[in-house]
């Protein structure tokens, strides 16, 4: 599909600079073309009257004079032979180096494009995955449950809980994906006001912390007022993001730190696993997870938190940066806009 567009897009640059190119060749053939018919008069007057002087000379036998001799009659022809050649080596060099030239502009042209649909097949794919696994489930124990004429209402509440579960588990994935959509959609505009950054922090370790304490995981924080330009909700979904990853990614009876700085700064170190070297560059691309996700045990997810940061980041104009080393932890920083 894209080679024939690209094969298409070239064909209209080439059209584009050899009409271009053609008219301005017809401009100075013109242009020539009228300087040598001036020329060429100018000749024939001068020729005229060498002919009047010659015949003068002739009737009265006195010799010619080599100055006086008849002038080449092809010499205005020839340059008009010679200025058409070189237009048309001119412009048939121009069709060659821009068919190539266009062919290439084309490719970069339609790489934002192809990399665009290639990651919204990758984006759609990675969405259907996550969503067949809960929907296979549900599927599956209902089909079992309808089969089964011994249920009680035990068995049923059972078989609730699990399908509440698997729903809950769609539920997270379209409201991750809602957000991702909503933080990369560059019609958005948000409402940017001035907040505290260190009070923000202060309320989501606030609701993480019970969660936190049940994995044996203590949160530690040194948060001092720094007032950056954003808002209140993308602010607080950031600082969710960033602290639950980093209590997920911990080991039992490990801690994780928050702080915030002066300059908009926002850090969220944890000491888990680390993250190996080859997997930072994709960390924040969407659905992605690592081989060991981080973890030695299983961790839910969709491996969207990190993009939503990302955009929310991005989307405020700030900086985010992760420095790891594996089996000593994870430390994420941000930096967002103060001015």
């Amino acid at each position: 599909m894209f080679h024939e567009a690209r094969l298409k897009l070239t064909g209209w640059y080439l059209l584009i600079i050899m009409a271009i190119s053609l008219s301005f060749s017809v401009a100075i053939y013109a242009g020539v073309n009228n300087e040598l018919v001036r020329i060429g008069n100018v000749q024939k007057a001068r020729q005229a009257r060498v002919d009047t002087i010659s015949n003068f000379l002739t009737q009265n036998g006195l010799p010619i004079p080599p100055e006086s001799q008849s002038p080449n009659e092809e010499t205005v022809e020839a340059a008009r032979l010679r200025i058409i050649s070189s237009l048309g080596l001119i412009n048939l060099s121009i069709l060659v180096i821009s068919g190539l030239g266009g062919y290439f502009l084309a490719g970069l042209t339609l790489d934002p494009i192809s990399e665009m649909v290639k990651e919204q097949k990758e984006f759609v794919s990675n969405a259907s995955h996550e969503l067949r696994t809960p929907l296979t489930s549900l599927k599956t124990e209902i089909e079992v449950a309808l089969r089964d004429r011994t249920m009680n209402l035990t068995d049923v509440k059972k078989l609730l809980t699990s399908n509440l579960e698997d729903v809950n588990s769609m539920q997270r994935l379209s409201n991750y994906l809602l957000e991702l959509n909503r933080y990369e959609n560059s019609d958005l505009e948000l409402e940017i006001k001035k907040i505290n950054l260190a009070e923000v922090a202060g309320r989501v370790i606030g609701q993480i912390g019970p969660i936190a304490r049940k994995k044996g995981i203590k949160i530690t924080s040194k948060l001092k007022k720094t007032v950056v330009y954003g808002t209140e909700d993308s602010l607080t979904e950031l600082s969710k993001i960033l602290i639950e990853n980093a209590v997920k990614y911990s080991g039992k009876n490990k801690s994780v730190e928050v702080k915030t700085k002066n300059g908009g700064i926002l850090e969220v170190k944890d000491f888990g696993i680390g993250i190996p070297e080859a997997d930072i560059p994709h960390i924040f691309d969407r659905f992605y997870r690592g081989e060991s996700s981080r973890s030695k045990e299983k961790v839910d997810g969709y491996g969207l938190g990190l993009s939503i940061a990302k955009s929310i980041v991005d989307k405020l104009g700030g900086k985010i940066k992760v420095d790891s080393k594996l089996g000593q932890g994870t430390t994420f920083s941000v930096q967002i806009p103060v001015t």
